[in-house]
């Protein structure tokens, strides 16, 4: 049985809720076959306070992920609680300043899922060919490839193509969804997931479906008025974890 982790007199209990809440992401990634050997990201702010962040540490596989071993950085790289492991400089350019610049998304998530890489590598991107790729007609980014993401300039351009939006699609490379908590965040990716899984299978079969305009307008409006009481994405995050603890709850550790 996993032991669960205990706020010290260094760790307030905000960053002690975050942690666990961002292992468990990286535990339910990995058990939806989000994963990517020992790369890509998924960072949350430390609640109050105001220059700091979780990331996963460079050299684990999201399976080991936990709450004592994710590292807390702040936007110039610096580890702020002395963790033995090191961080992925792509990891952190990237996300580094989009938490910066973009002050209400609190929870990044990079991928490189077969899907959503196709879609990404693909000229026209996501296309309104089905029902969760209509959630996000015109409220998708795109940034073309420029190199993998190590450059602190590329920031600049990274900010600019996304004002606005909360999907970010790099061209040839993957997306990066952003969300105000982890939970929306969560609902954002997996919509997004599945709308690219979906149009690979359609495609694969011959020409598409193209849903007009106005039928998107309508849908995006009514989606729009469904309110959640809990919050975007947290019954649906929430039932995930519990299938995760199923299988392994040591991410609470």
């Amino acid at each position: 049985m996993a032991t669960a982790l205990k706020p010290t007199s260094q760790m307030s209990t905000e960053e002690h809720e975050a942690r666990k809440l961002l292992a468990s992401c990286y535990r339910v990634f990995d058990m939806m076959g989000w994963s990517e050997m020992i790369y890509n990201h998924i960072t949350l702010k430390v609640p109050g306070e105001e220059d700091a962040f979780l990331i996963n540490p460079y050299g684990l596989h999201f399976s080991e992920v936990c709450a004592s071993n994710l590292v807390k950085i702040n936007s110039d790289g610096e580890k702020l609680d002395g963790s033995p492991y090191p961080v992925n400089k792509a990891g952190f350019t990237q996300h580094s300043v989009f938490h910066k610049e973009l002050p209400d998304m609190h929870c990044i998530i990079h991928t490189h899922t077969t899907a959503t890489m196709a879609v990404c590598s693909t000229e026209g991107g996501l296309q309104p060919t089905n029902f969760y790729a209509c959630n996000f007609i015109g409220n998708i980014a795109y940034h073309d490839f420029e190199g993998v993401t190590v450059r602190a300039e590329e920031g600049e351009r990274l900010v600019e193509a996304v004002r606005g939006k909360r999907v970010l699609m790099l061209r040839n490379h993957g997306p990066v969804v952003m969300g105000r908590t982890l939970p929306e965040a969560f609902i954002t990716y997996w919509s997004l997931q599945r709308a690219c899984e979906i149009q690979l299978a359609t495609m694969s079969m011959g020409k598409p479906i193209i849903v007009p305009d106005e039928v998107i307008a309508v849908h995006q409006r009514d989606l729009s008025q469904v309110q959640l009481p809990m919050g975007a994405g947290v019954p649906d995050f929430a039932a995930m974890v519990r299938k995760v603890d199923k299988i392994d709850p040591s991410w609470r550790d």
